[in-house]
């Protein structure tokens, strides 16, 4: 057994971790705000003139496009979510401890899924 565990990540880590959360969330906002914009475009592209079945393909389109905009704006908004609960756990120290292990979860890991709550050894054991 290895007596060096690490309980928790330092305070410097933290840091770097809220500082990657950050500029994740301000992304993640703007992209946000990007879907909301396109969801609210009326969708008139000047086709008044065009043929009727094509009117319908387009119209059709549209609200395949907007249900596909509703769908990624609500993941977004999940995201934005995920992310401010990360900043939450670095507030209380507890940023980057699998809920299931207790271990924690690989730096490498965070830097890609900074809103990660499981590390990759509680994941593989959920499949």
């Amino acid at each position: 057994m290895e007596t060096d565990i690490k309980v928790r990540y330092s305070d410097k880590d933290l840091a770097e971790f809220r500082t990657l959360i950050e500029g994740k969330m301000q992304k993640a906002y703007q992209d946000l705000e990007l879907l909301k914009s396109s969801y609210k475009n009326d969708g008139n592209n000047g086709t008044d003139d065009t043929s009727p079945t094509f009117k319908a393909f387009e119209e059709g389109s549209e609200t395949m496009s907007r249900e596909a905009n509703t769908q990624l704006a609500l993941r977004q908004e999940k995201f934005i979510r995920d992310l401010k609960n990360a900043l939450v756990r670095i507030e209380n120290k507890t940023y980057g401890i699998c809920r299931v292990t207790g271990k924690l979860i690989n730096k490498e890991r965070l830097k890609l899924v900074p809103h990660a709550t499981l590390s990759i050894e509680a994941k593989n054991m959920q499949s």
